[in-house]
């Protein structure tokens, strides 16, 4: 079956008109659901079926209802907003009622908080595709992503009668800060998978590159520390209050000081110092949004523990309250050999690949390696790749864009890799 470039173009297009930030992706989630819907997929997964409520991060309510609210009038079919008892995602099951391999490929779907461009030179400006949410964009390439999952999608209906085995597509929120895969990996979703799938157009690889051995994924968690004092009249009677902002101040100082660990590389920074109520006011109320990163889990946990270790001294300390949340997280992994050999070999007989077998360096952070490493760790084999697209500007800047022939090319493989690994 030739792929209809044209359709992935459409489809690309009709997301990138619509972003929702993580956790918010209503509309988004409705949409793809209509169109597995329409290809004939009878299991479409939603709600609490794949999201693990005690293992969601960094998720505001408020946005949640307002994005329902927003979904419905922008065309969302209520049905599926009822299904998904107010998570977003999806995941799409095709069993071909044969024995096999399962495999899951996972695609994110959330945008970033920009604010894309005016400029008369932006290509969604000119053809009349640009952000329609102020404020929001997918300037990381997720509306790509959407596209070449609802690809593959088409694809395997188009050859079910040729397929073994199980699919399982994975449309997964809340990638931007690491908040959404934990909460599918504490389902049963991924319990029976053999094999997992994943990838990112464009990043760090031009047009004609596939890089098929990503190295070097950092753990990480980010983290929110919140500290409760208690007001007083700063002039009056200081005495009497209980200085949260100074708590805050103090951890800051004292988290950059942790003793790096000497078994691999680590990582902290503190991005939000938020304290006080007012000039002649004790402060009562501070909040600090930090992460920490590590080579590995192991590491990247020693880091975490000593951030809190730290937070409850300082509480002590300035005798305030304090709470922690975790607002995201990611772990290492390391592509399997055997999978990063398919790749290679579909790509090297397309002839719009010149690169099909690139090494780099990642040293950041995706949280599909929760996904893919709970699938090694049952015993199966995991891959996240690059798939290489010249790009107007870099990822999360207004004036992103990225070559969508591109999006043919990452059907190609993937559909490649269902051939290979599902076939009668």
């Amino acid at each position: 079956m030739s792929i209809n470039f044209s359709q992935l173009i459409e489809w690309r297009r009709e997301f990138h008109q619509y972003p929702e930030t993580g956790w918010a992706e209503f509309w988004t989630t409705c949409k793809i659901a209509d169109y597995l819907e329409s290809m004939g997929f009878e299991q479409i997964l939603m709600g609490t079926e794949i999201i693990n409520p005690d293992f969601v991060r960094g998720r505001h309510l408020p946005t949640v209802r307002q994005s329902i609210e927003k979904a419905l009038v922008n065309g969302a079919n209520p049905k599926w907003l009822d299904k998904m008892q107010e998570f977003t995602g999806c995941v799409a099951i095709f069993d071909s009622g044969k024995s096999g391999k399962t495999v899951a490929l996972r695609f994110d779907i959330d945008c970033v908080n920009v604010s894309e461009t005016k400029s008369d030179n932006h290509k969604p400006n000119q053809l009349g595709f640009s952000s329609k949410n102020e404020g929001l964009m997918h300037a990381c390439g997720h509306d790509g992503h959407i596209s070449v999952g609802l690809g593959v999608a088409q694809w395997i209906m188009q050859n079910k009668d040729k397929l073994s085995g199980k699919i399982k597509l994975i449309f997964q929120p809340a990638e931007e800060g690491v908040r959404g895969a934990a909460a599918i990996a504490a389902t049963s979703v991924l319990d029976d998978v053999n094999y997992f799938i994943s990838s990112h157009i464009s990043f760090c690889a031009s047009s004609g590159t596939i890089i098929s051995n990503l190295k070097n994924f950092l753990s990480t968690t980010k983290v929110d520390i919140r500290y409760r004092g208690k007001p007083a009249h700063a002039g009056a009677a200081p005495h009497l209050g209980r200085n949260a902002l100074l708590a805050a101040a103090h951890t800051v100082t004292q988290v950059y000081g942790i003793s790096r660990h000497g078994e691999g590389m680590t990582r902290i920074n503190v991005g939000v110092l938020k304290a006080g109520e007012g000039r002649n006011v004790v402060p009562a109320t501070a909040e600090i949004q930090l992460e920490v990163r590590g080579e590995n889990k192991a590491i990247n946990q020693y880091m975490y523990d000593q951030v809190v270790q730290m937070v409850k001294g300082v509480a002590l300390s300035f005798d305030v309250e304090y709470e922690t949340e975790i607002m995201g997280e990611a772990v290492d992994m390391v592509n399997d050999p055997e999978l990063i050999a398919k790749v290679e070999k579909i790509a090297s007989q397309l002839p719009q690949i010149h690169t099909p077998n690139a090494e780099y360096a990642f040293n950041a952070s995706e949280d599909a390696t929760i996904l893919g490493r709970k699938v090694q760790e049952q015993g199966g084999k995991s891959i996240y790749f690059i798939l290489g697209a010249d790009r107007t500007a870099e990822h999360h800047q207004s004036e992103f864009d990225f070559d969508e022939r591109q999006l043919e090319t990452g059907v190609q493989i993937y559909t490649g890799l269902l051939a290979d690994i599902n076939s009668k």
